[in-house]
């Protein structure tokens, strides 16, 4: 009965989103006011029958009802419990109804939190969310019904994919459809925006905290699965350039341009045409991204679906969002006029710059992504991009965009002066300089790799703290000043700082790391970068619903244990399937990395092992830069709609400063 609750609250919510979708546009357009408000009761209502939709579904996972086709699919009864809830959205049909909850989560706070909004625009923004949920409602309905029973239930279930059975897996889609999904309300924005033909400083005011908000989960969700890819696939790697890895990397990049565009709107109300195309594409590749894992134009780990009706399906509704709102910004982009003016070097133009780099970026990376399917489709062979092609062309943008941040970030609006800008990071480029003149002069025969991004990494701290310093003032109480700096600076502070140390930590990782890979007996040992590892025993054990072969490698360093590590190789009887489990000794430094393979004919075990240094930085400044964008939406002056009609009176009074 549960499941049947769970099933009509889905159906009636797909009812309200036809409403929602319609009545607020025309009561907006015919000025009527009652119309205009059912928007935030079908919001309001929408939500709550997708969080009694989702728990019914959970209902079914948490107490193994395998007369549920899904549950039957992808649980088992001896999954421990934590397992269990996340099958919830370990699948296509689960994951989808994760993703409208999320959708119908973000159309509710803005309802709710959109009290000084103009009701025109805010009923065609309700409306416009609504009418994605519509879409994927019915694609839900039709094509991935999550609560489809199995007439004659089975005893047990098929479990999960082992590879998900991780607390990484646990977090990791959650916060990534909260970045996917929470661009839809910048894409709303816009197209509401373009139906009312008006862009200003307070509608930028009003759609930046949502993009920031998206940019910050996405943040987190990529780095929870380059975490979660690093150490439970075993290869090694943090990042493979998988088309779907590519898929959330490709929003993250044109959402960080929007952010940044964004200001630019609020600041000088000009790049309002550009800001729209950007807010619209941004969301446009959530849409192509969910295509790629669902589609089954791709196969990878990280995809749910190979069923081409569901492709076709997905595909309709991206040509039909993406196209329409395209054909809009056509038509209405003209009216869009710029009113500021600025200088050739100014503030302005850097963050043009900024949009630039970024979006091509995100071009280069598209391209490498699209390319063996657009080969394959066209002249009818596979072909192959992978991690020398992204590097290669991916990686001078980033480069360039490490080394105008700093500039860009302190020069002043309108116009500026380079000398000066320069003048005052005079001291955090000889710092960058030596930092980055010391890792060469320690490595010795390598690249230049590490060397240069330990430059753009030390630039972009130190240029961040220039920054900070240079708004204290000049004489007196700079300190009590520079703690007393609105949420928007330190964020701003944090979100550029994180990024350079995450380019200090790929680049060291990548030109400094080593690799060891042997056969060793048990009770044998060897040597890696200056530390001894001894396989001590290999033994099995009993899982909850797996069988495991574990070891004991003890870790030292000049005679003295630092530790001893268990790396797994697991097997999951019910689908057949090993996974390897890493050990690592995680250091502020370094990870000390190791991977136990399979018996050999000797009698020895083989051994994988690696010395990874700056590994755990990647991650760390990822969470730095998510700390950085939370950072700022606790600035008042970010909060969604907050003196809204008094910045629409004064558009560029009292605007913080980027």
């Amino acid at each position: 009965m549960i499941v049947e609750i769970g099933l009509y609250a889905l159906i009636l919510a797909l009812s309200l989103s036809l409403v929602q979708s319609l009545l607020p546009v025309i009561g907006a357009r015919t000025g009527d006011a009652r119309l205009m408000e059912t928007g935030t009761v079908t919001a309001t209502g929408g939500f709550v029958l997708l969080a009694i939709s989702f728990s019914a579904l959970t209902t079914a996972y948490v107490t193994s009802d395998f007369s549920v086709a899904n549950v039957f699919e992808n649980s088992h009864s001896l999954k421990p419990m934590l397992y269990k809830v996340t099958g919830v959205w370990g699948n296509h049909e689960g994951s989808m109804l994760l993703w409208v909850l999320i959708l119908t989560t973000f159309g509710a706070a803005a309802a709710w939190f959109g009290g000084n909004l103009p009701p025109t625009l805010k009923a065609r923004v309700l409306a416009v969310q609504a009418l994605i949920g519509v879409a994927f409602f019915a694609f839900i309905l039709v094509t991935s019904n999550p609560f489809e029973r199995i007439a004659v239930p089975p005893m047990n279930g098929q479990d999960l994919n082992p590879l998900l059975q991780d607390p990484g897996l646990a977090f990791h889609p959650p916060f990534l459809y909260l970045g996917y999904v929470g661009l839809s309300m910048a894409f709303s924005f816009a197209v509401a925006a373009l139906i009312e033909g008006r862009v200003d400083a307070a509608w930028a005011r009003w759609v930046r905290p949502w993009t920031l908000a998206a940019w910050m989960f996405l943040t987190v969700g990529i780095a929870l699965g380059s975490w979660w890819a690093y150490y439970e696939l075993g290869w090694g790697g943090f990042w493979f350039w998988d088309p779907v890895e590519n898929a959330s990397f490709m929003p993250w990049l044109i959402a960080a341009a929007l952010v940044h565009s964004a200001i630019v709107v609020e600041k000088r109300e000009s790049l309002k045409s550009w800001t729209i195309l950007l807010a619209i594409m941004a969301f446009g590749f959530s849409l192509i991204g969910t295509f790629i894992v669902r589609s089954g134009v791709i196969t990878s780990v990280h995809a749910f679906a190979n069923d081409p009706e569901r492709g076709v399906f997905i595909l309709a509704i991206t040509a039909f969002f993406i196209g329409g709102s395209l054909v809009l910004y056509t038509l209405r982009a003209g009216a869009l006029e710029a009113r500021g003016v600025f200088g050739l070097v100014s503030r302005e133009s850097a963050l043009v710059l900024n949009n630039i780099l970024l979006a091509v970026g995100c071009f280069v990376v598209f391209i490498g992504t699209v390319w063996p399917l657009v080969g394959e489709l066209i002249l009818g062979r596979k072909l192959s991009v992978g991690a020398p092609f992204f590097n290669l062309a991916f990686t001078p943008f980033m480069v360039v965009l490490g080394l105008v941040m700093p500039v860009g970030a302190m020069m002043p609006w309108k116009r500026g002066s380079i000398r000066r800008v320069v003048a005052k990071l005079r001291g955090a480029f000889v710092l960058a300089l030596a930092l980055g003149a010391l890792a060469f002069a320690m490595q010795t025969g390598r690249s230049a790799l590490g060397p240069v991004g330990v430059f753009l990494g030390a630039w972009l701290v130190s240029g961040a703290a220039v920054d900070m310093w240079q708004k204290t003032g000049r004489r007196g109480q700079r300190l009590s000043r520079l703690i007393r700096l609105p949420g928007a600076d330190w964020g701003k502070a944090l979100a550029h700082s994180g990024l350079g140390i995450t380019m200090v930590a790929i680049a060291g990782m990548m030109a400094w790391e080593q690799e060891d890979i042997r056969v060793v007996q048990v009770g044998g040992s060897f040597d890696l970068a200056g530390y001894t590892l001894t396989l001590q025993d290999v033994r099995q054990v009993q899982g909850p619903n797996y069988r495991t072969t574990i070891a004991d490698v003890l870790l030292e360093k000049d005679g003295r244990e630092i530790g001893v590590l268990n790396p797994e190789k697991r097997v999951y009887p019910v689908q057949q399937m090993p996974t390897t489990e890493a050990a690592l000794d995680i250091g502020v430094l370094r990870d000390i990395y190791v991977v136990i393979g399979d018996p050999q004919q000797n009698g020895g075990w083989a051994v994988r092992s690696y010395y990874k240094p700056l590994a755990n930085w990647i991650w760390g400044g990822a969470i730095l830069m998510a700390l950085g964008g939370l950072i700022s939406l606790t600035d008042r002056r970010y909060r969604v709609a907050a003196g809204a009609r008094r910045q629409a009176a004064t558009p560029t009074r009292g605007v913080p400063a980027e």
